[in-house]
């Protein structure tokens, strides 16, 4: 056991340096705790020149497709693809909204833009803060979030050879995760050099078509995060009144 965070950057920095070595680095942690901002090591491996997946089970914090209670993780993954112009970086739970995403809202008295879990009473809701109390997310896709969930504690427990989602639960806490992370060195897997022409290709593809609103742009997986990030070190970071006035009285 340890700290998350510390955990999952010496891991990833690991795989980092197996896949310069031989082109894959695969990095399996038993016993580990919550990473944190998972994206963060898909920014690192990206700006190594790495394509990086990385993936964590979690406590059952998610009820799989059909189930009533909370039997599965939303176990997030990492998929990151290095560019030029911008790495390309997703960061995602297999929950509808993450929980830090609806304990951001719930603390500025703001509603989900679509419902994203279920109240006490069964009924889809867009109250952030009912979904938390309840511990019934939605899956991302509804049955498909749930399949990707139990594959993705499959694959990290078996890899790994540490515990589920299922033992995790019987935890005192939210600790003895298990984590995956995988790295493929561009370098090494386009020998013909043409990783900057086949990413261009796909996300100009994407990205060249009529907005369904206008003025709006195209975004794909994390150019919203390089915008944010932009306009944060332009402009500083927001915080909720209530979360700063905790921090400052731990000063």
């Amino acid at each position: 056991f340890g700290a998350g965070p510390l955990n999952a950057d010496f891991c990833i920095k690991r795989a980092i340096e197996l896949a310069k070595e031989s082109g894959m680095g695969c990095v399996a942690l038993q016993n580990g705790s919550h990473w944190m901002r998972g994206g963060s090591y898909g920014w690192y491996a990206a700006e190594a020149g790495c394509i990086a997946l990385c993936f964590t089970n979690t406590s059952p914090n998610m009820p799989s497709w059909g189930a009533k209670e909370a039997n599965t993780g939303n176990n997030p993954l990492i998929v990151a693809v290095p560019r030029e112009e911008g790495h390309i970086v997703l960061d995602m739970s297999l929950s509808q909204f993450s929980y830090g995403k609806m304990w951001q809202l719930a603390l500025n008295g703001k509603e989900l833009p679509f419902p994203g879990g279920y109240n006490a009473e069964g009924e889809l809701t867009t109250d952030p803060k009912a979904i938390v109390d309840s511990k019934r997310l939605l899956p991302t896709g509804y049955w498909k979030g749930s399949g990707l969930s139990i594959l993705v504690d499959l694959l990290v427990t078996l890899l790994s050879s540490g515990k589920s989602t299922a033992k995790i639960g019987e935890m005192e806490a939210e600790y003895g995760l298990s984590q995956v992370f995988i790295c493929f060195d561009t370098k090494q897997m386009n020998s013909d050099g043409r990783h900057k022409e086949l990413v261009d290709e796909i996300i100009n593809h994407v990205t060249n078509v009529a907005p369904e609103k206008e003025g709006s742009t195209i975004e794909y997986p994390g150019s919203q995060t390089r915008k944010r990030r932009a306009k944060h070190m332009k402009e500083g970071i927001p915080i909720n009144d209530e979360v700063w006035d905790k921090l400052l009285a731990r000063v």
